[in-house]
C-alpha cells in the first residue's frame, strides 16, 4: 500500500514538471502571464522598514519558482512580463503602482534581477537533477537572491547618485539595500527549496 501510494507521488511529481514544459507555445505564453499575475499579488504583501526606500515584499518567492514551475526560458518571460506590463500601466507592482517611474525609481534594478535570476534557477534546476534536492536547492537560491541585490544595488546607488544627487557609501547602501532584507529572504528561500524538493522529479 505504502508504496503503492509513493509510485502515485513520484508519477504525479514528474508529470507537474514535465506539463508545462510540453505545452504549446500559447499555453506557455499564458502560464507565463498567470506567474507573473503571482508575482503581481505577492508584491502587494509589502512594508516599509526605517531608513530605506526600498520596501520587504513577497514577490521573490514568486520569481524563486517561476523558472522551476516553467523552465528556464519561460519562467524568465514570466518575469520579463511582469516588468514589461508593469511599466505600460497594469498596476501590480508593490503599492498597486504601473508606469516606467518604477523601473527608474530604487527598485528598479530589482525588478531587472528577477528576470535573471528566474533564468539562471529555471536553467539550473532544468538541468542538475541533484539540485532539486533541499540543500542544493537553498545554494540555487542564494545564489540566484545574489543576482537580485546585485542589480538591484547597482541601480540603487545610481538612484542616489543620479537622481537624488546623493553619494552613498558601499556599507550604507548595504545597510539600506541588502541586509534589512536578508532575514526575510532567507525564509522565502527555504520556502522554495522545500516546495523544490516536495514538486520536482530527482531524475531528468
Amino acid at each position: 500500500m505504502m508504496t503503492s501510494i509513493a509510485e502515485r507521488y513520484f508519477t504525479l511529481r514528474k508529470r507537474l514538471f514535465e506539463w508545462p514544459r510540453t505545452q504549446p507555445l500559447l499555453n506557455k505564453l499564458a502560464l507565463s502571464f498567470v506567474v507573473a499575475a503571482l508575482t503581481g499579488v505577492l508584491a502587494q504583501l509589502r512594508f516599509y522598514l526605517p531608513g530605506t526606500p526600498v520596501p520587504v515584499t513577497g514577490q521573490t518567492f514568486a520569481v524563486l519558482i517561476s523558472g522551476v514551475a516553467l523552465g528556464a526560458w519561460w519562467g524568465g518571460v514570466s518575469q520579463l512580463l511582469y516588468i514589461v506590463l508593469g511599466i505600460a500601466g497594469v498596476p501590480w507592482f508593490a503599492g498597486l503602482n504601473g508606469g516606467v517611474a518604477a523601473l527608474f525609481g530604487p527598485t528598479g534594478g530589482y525588478l531587472v534581477g528577477f528576470v535573471v535570476a528566474s533564468l539562471f534557477v529555471g536553467r539550473y534546476i532544468d538541468t542538475h537533477p541533484k539540485a532539486r534536492n533541499f540543500f542544493p536547492a537553498v545554494v540555487v537560491m542564494l545564489a540566484a537572491s545574489a543576482i537580485i541585490y546585485a542589480t538591484g544595488l547597482a541601480n540603487l546607488w545610481l538612484w542616489f547618485s543620479l537622481i537624488n544627487k546623493q553619494s552613498i557609501s558601499f556599507v550604507r547602501l548595504l545597510q539600506v539595500g541588502m541586509l534589512p532584507f536578508i532575514p526575510g529572504d532567507l525564509f522565502k528561500i527555504a520556502l522554495a527549496a522545500f516546495t523544490i524538493k516536495a514538486l520536482t522529479p530527482k531524475e531528468l
